[in-house]
């Protein structure tokens, strides 16, 4: 498999060679965040106020081949968050360089539940345990729709592995929505490293203003017990143009001899113009499989865009 994506991925970028950008610009746009997090009463968290910010540098150009080129170069705190380099090959599909985003294969898919903030597990499992992504560092990918189908590959050569040291990472994925209006299938798989397989399959249905999804992941540690094996469900309604409301549990079973961890949501956003409010609760039961190591996060923000 990983030969087979490093095969399509050289031949994509030898036929880029030859061409040159001839037009572009570049544009920057950011955001300003005041949060209030509320933690479980067994940890010190210090003053619960905070605000973030946030810089973005995006630009685009055409190849004389018509080919598009778009780059992206985010930061938070005026440290690097994630950047990427792509180009739209048209009906071909996309090829790109991500750097600290999931923009190719299962990294991409991990979890597609609904939202209308935070997923359920987040900030409340530090380990985000069941989730099926690799290394997203320089990762090397393909994006393609043909049809009702939809085609994700991603390589990354000698990433960061789940057991430590280096080792290459490589991940497929395939979306199908065309048996049922408003109904997407899917199913990926991936390597994270040399030692643990990665695969999910998730179904989601959206009814005006009503969006359901369940997905089931597996993260395979070969020679150990240490398997993760996860269910997540979730739903989210549009209340109107502004106002989201969504909720969604996780569980997750951590393997021989741990208890299954679970974790709950809801989450809601309201906005308008450029201002955004969300509200987040979510809680973990039996964090990482350790019975009665309970967490929980709370969280009301303002975000403005500008």
């Amino acid at each position: 498999m990983k030969n087979i994506t490093k095969l399509g991925l050289t031949a994509l970028a030898g036929s880029l060679v030859a061409s040159s950008a001839f037009a572009g610009a570049m544009s920057v746009s950011g955001s300003a965040k005041i949060t209030h997090a509320a933690q479980d009463e067994t940890e010190v968290t210090g003053n619960s106020f905070s605000n973030s910010k946030g810089l973005s540098f995006s630009g685009s150009g055409e190849l004389d081949n018509g080919y598009t080129v778009s780059t992206t170069y985010s930061m938070t705190d005026s440290a690097f968050s994630s950047s990427q380099v792509t180009i739209d090959m048209g009906d071909t599909g996309t090829v790109g360089l991500w750097n600290g985003a999931n923009g190719a294969g299962i990294n991409k898919y991990s979890d597609v539940i609904p939202t209308a903030g935070e997923q359920v597990w987040d900030d409340s499992d530090a380990d985000d345990n069941g989730i099926p992504t690799h290394d997203n560092k320089n990762m090397v990918g393909y994006n393609g729709t043909f049809g009702n189908v939809t085609v994700s590959l991603a390589y990354v050569n000698g990433g960061a592995s789940a057991a430590g040291g280096a080792a290459s990472d490589s991940s497929w994925a395939v979306e199908y929505n065309g048996l049922l209006d408003g109904l997407t299938l899917g199913v990926a798989q991936g390597e994270d490293g040399e030692t643990v397989d990665l695969q999910t399959m998730w179904a989601k249905y959206t009814s005006g203003a009503v969006t359901v999804g369940y997905q089931m992941s597996d993260r395979d540690n070969t020679g150990s017990t240490a398997d993760e094996e996860s269910n997540h469900i979730g739903a989210s309604f549009a209340v109107n143009d502004n106002l989201s409301i969504s909720a969604g549990r996780h569980e997750v079973d951590m393997g021989a001899g741990k208890t299954d961890e679970t974790s709950t949501g809801v989450s809601a956003s309201y906005t308008t113009g450029g201002v955004t409010v969300g509200f987040v609760a979510n809680s973990t039961d039996d964090v990482a499989g350790t019975a009665g190591s309970d967490d929980s996060y709370r969280e009301i923000a303002v975000s403005f865009a500008f």
